[in-house]
């Protein structure tokens, strides 16, 4: 365990993203609309398409 007690693999990972200032924009609004932050809302965002891809079958 670390020193924030979490065990290593819950810890949430960083990756540094780069967006386009158009693409940022469309994410913002969209946070804003489902009351989420920008991080908030890509990791949901994210986290649908895992799920998806995982019920069609393609994550082999």
């Amino acid at each position: 365990m670390n020193e924030n007690k979490t065990p290593e693999k819950e810890q949430k990972k960083q990756v540094p993203l780069r967006l386009s200032p158009t693409l940022y924009a469309e994410l913002a609004r969209w946070a804003e609309d489902d009351f989420r932050s920008i991080n908030g809302q890509i990791e949901y965002l994210l986290t649908e398409c895992v799920k998806h891809r995982k019920k069609s079958g393609k994550d082999e």
